[in-house]
């Protein structure tokens, strides 16, 4: 499966906490691969940052040229840039390289007050960087450096973003953490697109380890827009992920721990069991069995009850070339149709908990029967007109009516589609890799 790229380029933190460490792990728990350019080395742990040497700004270029000279690159984050020539470099490489998505993260100064921009590069960011940004994400005082007034109330912080769109960056998120702190209910976000303004609200956390939060969150943005994500919904993404790293931050140090992004990839054995399916599956040209409306992979709770019980990969898993491609790590709630069917399952079943659906074809219907699989059909046609009425709900009444005549859980269950619905296979399994290797199996046999 070829992932989706983020070049991220800013400062290394030896700490791990900020800077390019915490850009690979956001990057990387978002579901997209991360590429890094480094722009300066830090020395720094929870306490703050204790010395700095930058790259050379000509050798910040040459790592820039060499990876976009091989690299599909889907998406840009920068952050701690540190000087005028280096700026300029960065700037000059987005313009050759015609690269899109490009998310600026205006690193001006450390956690504990350290300054990470030369004072004469500030101009610089305004004049060369902030046009190239398709998203700006500044928390407070650095909105208030970049517009040079003060900022102490949501009214303030949209006539700040204004500004900044004025100023060229085409959408702007101000971070409103440092000065909600004072309020503890919530912590809210600004989203200006030119046109509207867009509020994202958390519950605000009470813990001193916030080290690293700018970083995950432009980082996500950045790697949610890669993926093809709108930037509503992005931003909506970014802030719930960052949410979940501080909540579980790390008690690192004397001063501040960092976020701990990467428990997102460690937080349920469902998601693992879909990460390693969908693997599985990509690595084969399977393209041919993904149908028009695209597939989906779901995997539910032990238990489960309910459709955020149910793990899936938002957006889908897509036809790319002749294979599969997944364009997210799976999520719960991510599967609202395939979900639905599994659930129905289970309620006779509990051990039949995973299902997928593929392209519908007579062929691929007498394959399934002569591998030997027990395959079961409903007819949409036969569904009473109330249920019809109720959106989403026929294919759940279709799996039911199934169920309902069967003295097993089948392998497949298909139907010849209806008015507006595409016909679909779906295959059920008791987990991910079940499924998958049924799918592989009729891949096979559709091959002879």
């Amino acid at each position: 499966m070829m992932p989706f790229t983020v070049l991220c380029i800013g400062g290394s933190d030896s700490s791990s906490g900020a800077g390019l460490q915490a850009d690979l792990k956001a990057v990387h728990a978002c579901g997209a691969y991360a590429l890094s350019v480094v722009t300066a080395v830090t020395a720094q742990n929870s306490r703050g940052v204790q010395g700095i040497h930058p790259v050379p700004a000509r050798f910040v270029g040459k790592q820039c040229e060499v990876l976009l000279q091989d690299i599909q690159v889907d998406a840009v984050k920068t952050g701690m840039l540190w000087s005028e020539e280096i700026i300029g470099e960065v700037a000059s490489k987005i313009k050759k390289y015609h690269l899109r998505k490009i998310v600026v993260d205006p690193v001006l100064t450390a956690k504990g007050g350290k300054i990470l921009l030369q004072k004469k590069a500030l101009a610089a960011l305004i004049k060369n960087l902030l046009p190239l940004a398709d998203v700006l994400t500044p928390n407070l005082p650095e909105a208030e450096s970049l517009t040079k007034m003060k900022i102490s109330s949501i009214a303030e912080m949209k006539k700040a973003a204004r500004i900044l769109h004025d100023l060229g960056a085409r959408n702007v998120v101000i971070k409103g953490g440092h000065f909600l702190s004072k309020a503890p209910a919530k912590s809210t976000d600004i989203l200006y697109d030119g046109n509207r303004f867009h509020e994202f609200a958390a519950d605000w956390i009470h813990t001193r380890n916030t080290h690293g939060t700018g970083c995950t969150f432009a980082s996500s943005v950045a790697a949610c827009l890669a993926q093809g994500r709108s930037l509503a919904d992005a931003v909506k993404k970014a802030k719930a992920l960052t949410t979940e790293a501080i909540e579980n931050s790390l008690p690192l140090g004397e001063g501040h721990g960092p976020v701990d992004a990467a428990v997102r990839g460690r937080r349920h054995p469902c998601l693992e069991a879909l990460r390693k399916a969908v693997n599985i599956l990509s690595a084969s040209p399977c393209g041919r069995l993904i149908p028009e409306v695209q597939s989906n992979l779901v995997y539910a709770a032990a238990g489960a009850g309910s459709e955020d019980q149910v793990a899936g990969f938002p957006g889908r898993i897509i036809r790319f070339r002749d294979s599969a491609r997944a364009v997210a790590n799976p999520e719960f709630g991510a599967s609202r149709h395939i979900a639905r069917i599994v659930l129905t399952v289970m309620r006779y079943d509990p051990s039949y908990r995973s299902a997928m659906n593929i392209k519908y074809s007579e062929d691929i219907v007498a394959v399934c029967r002569k591998i030997g699989f027990d395959v079961k059909s409903f007819d949409r046609s036969d569904e009473p007109p109330e249920k019809k009425d109720q959106e989403g709900r026929s294919l759940e009444w279709g799996v039911n009516e199934v169920l309902k005549q069967s003295f097993a859980v089948p392998d497949i269950i298909y139907d010849p589609g209806g008015w507006g619905k595409e016909p679909m296979v779906r295959v059920l399994g008791k987990n991910p890799v079940d499924v998958v290797h049924k799918v592989l199996l009729i891949l096979k046999k559709t091959k002879e």
